[in-house]
């Protein structure tokens, strides 16, 4: 059965490594075009884009692209879609997926897939996404954010750091990164997709940020401070890389003309 969900990228124009990303151009299409594209054939039954930014509002309509402007004070993307939710009117019961801005490549069944997993797990109020990671350096690299679960597959906690620590295979290697054997438990890193029920988003921007969301930098922890629960799908793979630095956009823009 094909769940109803709505899509929402949130984009800002500024961004300190890639100005404009974006409206950066991929193969003819700003950056934030293409993602909707993605998002639209996940089978969401509406996709919108929601930035700061009348230049982006622009571009996405030309394309045919819903798009709303909203508040350029928002500290986070989960912020902005609260305030599209409130202003579209979207009952409680809706089930809103976060799109990044910054994923041209991301795969539709995923975020589809997201959203069923919210859909299914209706003590949650909110799903995301973590596949296994495969390398020690990404273990142990804080750009990479790990979740640990519980039985049910609900997150404890996500950090920068290595979790769960591997005690016993690890510490008679520690601190030579580079040489710690992978662990006897999984590590799963975290994928930035989240499905939010509406309901959710309405209290979101009230709740007051928690001591573990300052110290990690990782919003969701906000959620898990005060009670939330998180459903987490599994995946076997990684998704394809974002776009964050020139380098990165060099590389996206070779798939996609080459």
């Amino acid at each position: 059965m094909t769940i109803p969900f709505i899509a929402v990228i949130p984009a800002r124009l500024a961004s300190t490594r890639l100005p404009n990303k974006p409206l950066a151009d991929l193969a003819g299409k700003p950056m934030v075009v293409r993602v909707a594209e993605q998002a639209q054939r996940s089978g969401a039954a509406t996709v919108v884009i929601a930035t700061d930014a009348t230049s982006v509002v622009d571009a996405a309509r030309e394309h045919g692209i819903e798009a709303i402007l909203t508040r350029p004070d928002h500290p986070s993307g989960t912020d902005r879609l609260a305030e599209v939710a409130a202003r579209l009117g979207w009952p409680d019961d809706a089930l809103v997926v976060n799109v990044q801005g910054d994923e041209p490549l991301i795969d539709p069944n995923l975020i589809a897939d997201v959203a069923a997993h919210l859909a299914s797990h209706p003590e949650c109020a909110l799903a995301t996404a973590a596949h296994p990671i495969s390398a020690p350096a990404d273990i142990f690299n804080p750009n990479v954010v790990k979740v640990v679960l519980d039985a049910q597959q609900r997150a404890l906690y996500f950090s920068r750091a290595p979790i769960p620590w591997a005690r016993d295979a690890w510490q008679a290697h520690w601190p030579k990164v580079a040489s710690m054997p992978m662990p006897p438990a999984t590590v799963y890193r975290h994928i930035g997709l989240y499905a939010y029920r509406v309901s959710f988003l309405r209290t979101y921007p009230s709740l007051a940020q928690a001591p573990l969301e300052l110290a990690e930098s990782l919003e969701q922890l906000r959620a898990l401070w005060h009670g939330e629960r998180i459903a987490v799908l599994l995946t076997e793979h990684a998704p394809a890389p974002g776009i964050d630095t020139p380098e990165d956009l060099a590389r996206v823009r070779a798939l996609l003309t080459g």
